[in-house]
């Protein structure tokens, strides 16, 4: 483990703020009580703590007003300082953009610092409380309450003043981290209404965020300040404006003020519209309790029994991280701005963004596809709409473009799960189409290449390849390869799915039988010289030799072959877990929650622990699957040891808590480890009920003696997606010695 989250373990248990408080409300099955949005909010976790509804395109949170690592989010839990409250956050990507649309209010004088912090207030975690789809905070140098909530398009903000002169500024021309504001406007409706726009640049390409704001009470008065912005823009420079707004009021004490802020990607009319249908009232305590109904309809779906309330708490808090994105991304009237800068129509469907494929296509979405099935539906379709107007599916989307982070073609995954599943009613030919399409695209990030000579070479570097990351796009495209073969199989388009299947072996072809590991190779077919599996290099995607070695998800008895068997596999495996380089050298910031090699912080990692059950080690699997949820994920505001990366942290929890996890996304299978909990039920959408029991299990009985489903002993290491949809009731009988092995070993 890494040893600095020990430090943060005990610095998160000395400052559980309101979190107690939280815990002593619980009662009945109010599951939006049990969730802790703090979680993630120190360490590396690059989570934010303010209130969005599920998926929402919302997400209403503080920002601290300082840039840095740490404040991605916005929010980091050490600082002391809130700047204001925007509308737009992105949950743990490590990637620093959005905070669009940043209200603050005050008490004139106000508390005004050098750039980049500007207009702010201290407070402190004892006067913070937070729950799913709230957030309060007091400002403790104005005496400020501010309330959050939301819809899923609109965030509502509550003040309740002292007595005196107050101003709520509208900060148009606040960036942070990567984003830079373009232009802006705010024009006057009525009385109590303003709307206008923030263009910007920065992770997300040419962002458009329109909003409106109504005001529950008339201004007294009201100033807009203009400062001038001088950007690039196709080779040229380009004058805008960066506007801030303020607002005066004549308070009473206790006096409140609601701020209703609706946003939209298509027009200011787009968010009069979302404005309207969703807040057409100006009371908090209404959609508070309508936001609060939705998340405990949402979190029901998954019951858990245990007598740990902060298992719970983290279990529940986990669900509800993995329900924060993708984000609707289409306005009530269906109307979204596209990645070809046009307005288009969803018809009868949502449109989604963020979408953070190359780490959520593992465990977030199979997850969605028992928590959410008509999202995934309209998932897919968005996928496909994205590809009709970008000529290529999306990588890693957000806010109508394409970022071109990280790598594969992992929608691909998503299509072919949902497809497998048989779930909604999404055109599959289009999608199969949208799915070779993309991964025939030869100019893009070494494909070509990848299909010349079977491997992506590290020493060529193309137009979209500013990262080399040269033998993870192997690996990866290989995966999304045979996700194409098997959904082109199943359709019986055999030309289709016998080429795939073929470039899916590709992995095989950066193997070196030397060195017992994955190899970057240049492009007359020689092994990168001096290459250590240990090194963090250029040639893999935030990771090292160790990490990727296990990334052929779809062909494991494949992999356990080239390793020269079971045997030699299980001692591999035993390495991973064990195996510290000598020497103090720092890791890199993606590289936490290691257990020997295995680093459960980042994404490449998180099938690893299951391997064992495909050679008779099931107890392993037991014994690190436990030790992972009870050490790495606790109720505290570091309770996260890496990058959240829009739920996929979560959605590992969320599955390892119940018992079983999808090694392979679009197998239909998942390899069963070890339960938290003594009895799990999943409310399906077909109105069946998964269930599964562990009555004898204790921290001590955590491995597997034997299992039955419906009663009859069962012999696999895996459950099926047939058998959950079925309504099965499965049953562990739990014991304090490893060794046992339940199932056939073939």
């Amino acid at each position: 483990m890494n040893p600095r989250l020990f430090i943060y373990t005990t610095l998160g248990a000395l400052s559980l703020m309101a979190c107690d408080r939280m815990q002593a409300d619980v009662a009945g099955q109010d599951y939006a009580s049990l969730v802790n949005p703090m979680i993630g909010t120190d360490f590396t976790g690059n989570t934010y703590p303010g209130a969005q509804a599920p998926f929402g395109m919302v997400q209403l949170s503080p920002d601290n007003g300082l840039p840095g690592w740490d404040r991605i989010s916005g929010y980091f839990y050490p600082d002391s300082t809130i700047a204001g409250f925007s509308h737009t956050h992105l949950s743990g990507t490590g990637a620093g953009d959005l905070y669009d649309i940043s209200f603050m209010p005050v008490m004139i004088p106000y508390k005004e610092a050098d750039a980049p912090l500007g207009i702010h207030s201290k407070f402190s975690h004892d006067d913070e409380v937070a729950s799913a789809g709230y957030y309060s905070v007091v400002l403790k140098d104005y005496g400020i309450k501010v309330e959050l909530t939301v819809t899923e398009r609109v965030g509502i903000q509550r003040y309740t003043f002292p007595a005196g002169n107050a101003a709520v500024f509208l900060n148009l021309a606040k960036a942070m981290n990567w984003d830079a504001t373009v232009d802006t406007e705010i024009n006057v409706v009525d009385s109590v209404t303003v709307e206008g726009y923030r263009y910007s640049k920065g992770w997300a390409r040419d962002q458009r965020v329109y909003f409106r704001s109504r005001f529950s009470r008339p201004w007294d008065a009201l100033t807009i300040d203009t400062a001038k912005i001088v950007y690039e823009n196709a080779d040229a420079k380009v004058d805008g404006k960066g506007l801030v707004a303020r607002f005066e009021f004549t308070t009473k004490d206790g006096e409140q003020l609601t701020v209703s802020t609706a946003i939209s990607g298509v027009s200011e009319e787009g968010a009069a519209g979302n404005l309207a249908a969703e807040v057409p009232d100006d009371d908090f305590d209404k959609y508070l309790e309508q936001t609060r109904r939705s998340w405990n309809d949402q979190l029901s779906r998954i019951e858990v029994v245990g007598d740990s309330v902060d298992d719970k708490v983290c279990f529940y808090t986990a669900l509800y991280h993995s329900m924060i994105a993708p984000t609707i991304y289409s306005d009530v009237d269906g109307r979204y701005f596209g990645p070809d800068k046009q307005v288009h129509q969803a018809d009868g469907w949502t449109n989604y963004s963020t979408f953070s494929l190359w780490d959520t296509f593992r465990a977030s979405h199979p997850l969605f596809t028992y928590t959410e099935p008509a999202r995934v539906n309209d998932m897919v379709k968005s996928f496909i709409a994205f590809y009709e107007q970008n000529g290529r599916l999306p990588v890693w989307n957000f806010w109508g473009g394409e970022t071109d982070m990280m790598i594969g073609y992992h929608s691909v995954p998503v299509i072919v799960d949902a497809y497998l599943k048989g779930i909604g009613d999404f055109d599959a030919e289009k999608a199969l189409a949208a799915c070779v399409a993309t991964a025939n695209l030869d100019d893009y990030r070494g494909i070509g290449l990848y299909k010349k000579l079977g491997y992506v070479p590290y020493d060529v570097v193309d137009a979209h390849n500013s990262e080399n990351w040269s033998l993870s796009r192997t690996l990866e495209y290989a995966y999304d390869d045979y996700c194409i073969a098997k959904m082109a199989e199943k359709m019986g388009k055999k030309d289709i799915a016998d080429e795939f299947y073929a470039r899916s072996q590709n992995y095989r072809n950066v193997f070196n039988p030397v060195s017992g590991f994955m190899h970057p190779r240049d492009s007359k077919g020689a092994w990168q010289p001096g290459f250590s599996p240990d090194e963090y290099t250029a040639h893999i995607c935030e990771s090292n030799g160790w990490h990727y070695f296990w990334s052929v998800q779809h062909d494991v008895p494949g992999l356990i072959s080239l390793t020269g068997g079971a045997d030699k596999f299980a001692a591999k495996l035993d390495s991973m877990f064990t195996y510290v380089p000598k020497g103090n050298e720092e890791l890199p910031i993606f590289s936490t929650g290691m257990i020997g090699q295995y680093a459960h912080g980042n994404e490449p990692s998180h099938h690893v622990i299951y391997l064992y059950n495909k050679v008779g080690q099931p107890w392993k699997t037991a014994d690190y699957v436990s030790e992972v949820m009870r050490k790495l994920y606790f109720n505290a505001p570091a309770g996260l040891c890496g990058n959240e990366d829009c739920g996929q942290m979560s959605a590992w929890y969320v599955f390892s808590a119940m018992g079983f996890y999808p090694v392979d996304a679009v197998s239909g299978q998942y390899e069963i480890g070890t339960p938290l909990f003594k009895e799990i039920k999943m409310n399906l959408s077909n109105g069946k009920v998964f269930r599964i029991s562990a009555p004898g299990l204790t921290r001590d009985n955590k491995y597997i003696k034997s299992m039955k489903i419906n009663g009859q002993p069962y012999h696999k290491s895996y459950i099926t997606h047939e058998q959950i949809m079925s309504g099965a009731e499965v049953e562990f009988e739990m014991v304090d010695e490893p060794g046992h092995i339940w199932y056939d070993v073939r």
